[in-house]
């Protein structure tokens, strides 16, 4: 749901050029192809973007591999960061490059799309066990089960182990997170610096009242 909200704005903004960064698997990416708009998918990690290059459909997209710093010029009118990933740029140095990277992406016009977690609802504490335990039937898996457990609380930083058990043969995988908490003036300040125009800051679909999604402008 919380991706079709923004596709719901990419129609919104009559975008045909988009920019997901942090594409991951493609999920996201693929969407956007799907409703006809020319798409890259921007990640830095090498084994997300060979998944998303053998889905259906792949070859629609254009995958970079790395982050936005090594983007060419491509004039997109629409840029996105979906789910933890503008959160997932945790060193402040590399969240700088991102804007202005996004920003260098952009045509005049284009918008900056991304959701941030109000860190005033300190949504961490529920990052236990009991409280996000999952178990989820995954089609030529069968069962996983899946679960975070919070490790450290830095400020701003928290870093958390999310937990995956396969019930086919046992296997447990883990896989450690951080994530910045950053407060809603401090975002309005950094689009500032970087020469966006904030355009609107809304509520995330998914998650009403705990996460922000900000909508910046190149002017």
């Amino acid at each position: 749901s919380d991706l079709d909200a923004y596709l719901r704005m990419a129609r919104e903004f009559g975008a045909r050029r988009a920019l997901d960064i942090g594409c991951g698997t493609g999920v996201f990416a693929l969407m956007l192809a799907d409703a006809g708009i020319d798409v890259v998918g921007l990640d830095p990690a090498g084994a997300s973007l060979d998944v998303a290059r053998a889905k259906p459909g792949a070859g629609r997209v254009r995958w970079i591999l790395g982050d936005a710093t090594d983007l060419p010029p491509l004039s997109a009118d629409l840029a996105t960061m979906t789910a933890n990933v503008a959160q997932a740029i945790a060193d402040p140095g590399a969240w700088h490059a991102t804007l202005r990277g996004a920003h260098g992406a952009l045509r005049p016009g284009g918008r900056l799309v991304f959701e941030t977690r109000d860190p005033a609802r300190r949504a961490w504490e529920s990052w236990t066990r009991e409280q996000s335990y999952v178990r989820a039937d995954v089609p030529g898996v069968g069962a996983v089960e899946s679960w975070h457990e919070v490790t450290a609380v830095d400020g701003p930083l928290v870093s958390f182990r999310t937990t995956y058990v396969f019930a086919s043969d046992g296997e447990v995988l883990t896989s450690d997170s951080t994530l910045r908490f950053r407060e809603r003036e401090e975002v309005v300040t950094d689009l500032a610096d970087h020469g966006y125009a904030l355009e609107d800051v809304r509520d995330a679909p998914d998650r009403p009242g705990r996460e922000f999604v900000f909508v910046a402008r190149r002017p």
